[in-house]
């Protein structure tokens, strides 16, 4: 078989960089499993009696209940046995079984990552659609009423943490208007204000980014040549002025992951959203490890590809990048 294809500087700086984000993956599934298993061991309180009150409800926990989930889960086991007893599992691709529910980890997070991952695209592409579009109208005239109110509202939009964003959101198109349901996953409409609470504090940053690049590309050279050589100025934004601005807006998405993967959770359990982010914080009270666990590895996980995806579209986007 002839790999002299494969040989190419292209396809070595792909394979290394597919070799890194593999070695990040790694290294974020075993990070990340530990803190949380050590941080859930040091939560104040019984962690078997918080368990078996998940499992019966806390009216019907009682001393004897929880010695039998003690002794049944082996929380009276060494930290450092247990920790390694989740490594080994986590080699063989095995998350566990909830502590709570007894089905499989791997189960419940495969029903969540969907709703997850329905939501973060749609904010995704509302952040998108709202910041870089408001941006480049108003780069084009920097200093103009646009230009100043786009600045205020993405002050006002990125000071407001994501649960307060999200209950104006409800008090405005769900309790005033009308038009929205609050909560819930049950009617076709009730993703679009989660999604929207998302969008809207990643867009306050992509505005201002797409802004101050267009304002970038309308003072260069060649879009001044392009200008002069007879193109209106739709016509030359459309062929120049874009592409140049498009860069550092999907560059800047990997710094806005964190604020995505960081509102998801906040976001999913205002909303009800079914969800790995409305999950994780049920297993944070009920004090269930391997969910913990396994919720918080899928988001770093996501996390990391989603960072993969934006370094692939940077590359794409801007030729510049390419070996």
């Amino acid at each position: 078989m002839d790999l002299t294809p494969f040989a190419t500087p292209a396809w070595r700086t792909l394979a290394a960089a597919l070799a890194h984000r593999l070695l990040q993956a790694a290294l974020v599934a075993l990070l990340v499993g530990t803190l949380c298993f050590f941080m859930t061991r040091m939560l104040p309180g019984d962690m078997a009696y918080r368990i078996a009150a998940g499992r019966y409800g806390y009216d019907m926990v009682t001393s004897a209940a929880a010695d039998a989930v003690r002794l049944e889960l082996g929380l009276d086991r060494p930290w450092l046995a247990a920790l390694g007893d989740w490594w080994h599992r986590l080699l063989h691709l095995d998350l566990g079984i909830s502590q709570v529910t007894a089905q499989p980890v791997r189960v419940e997070i495969a029903q969540q990552l969907g709703p997850t991952l329905r939501l973060s695209l749609l904010a995704l592409a509302f952040s998108l659609l709202i910041g870089p579009t408001l941006g480049v109208l108003a780069g084009l005239r920097p200093g103009g009423l646009l230009d100043r109110a786009t600045l205020a509202v993405s002050v006002v939009l990125r000071a407001l943490p994501p649960f307060l964003l999200g209950l104006v959101l409800v008090l405005l198109f769900s309790v005033q208007l009308g038009i929205l349901p609050a909560a819930g996953h049950d009617d076709q409409g009730s993703i679009v204000l989660p999604a929207l609470t998302l969008a809207l504090g990643m867009a306050a940053v992509s505005c201002r980014v797409a802004r101050d690049a267009m304002v970038q590309v309308r003072g260069s050279a060649y879009f001044a040549f392009a200008l002069t050589k007879g193109l209106t100025l739709r016509q030359a934004l459309l062929r120049h002025g874009l592409r140049n601005v498009a860069a550092p807006v999907v560059a800047y998405l990997g710094v806005q992951l964190v604020y995505l993967v960081e509102g998801v959770v906040l976001v999913e359990t205002i909303f009800a959203w079914p969800g790995i982010g409305h999950a994780l914080v049920h297993a944070i009270f009920g004090r269930d490890v391997p969910m913990i666990q396994g919720t918080a590895l899928v988001l770093g996980l996501l996390f990391v590809l989603f960072n993969a995806l934006v370094d692939a579209a940077c590359v794409a986007i801007d030729p510049r990048g390419r070996p």
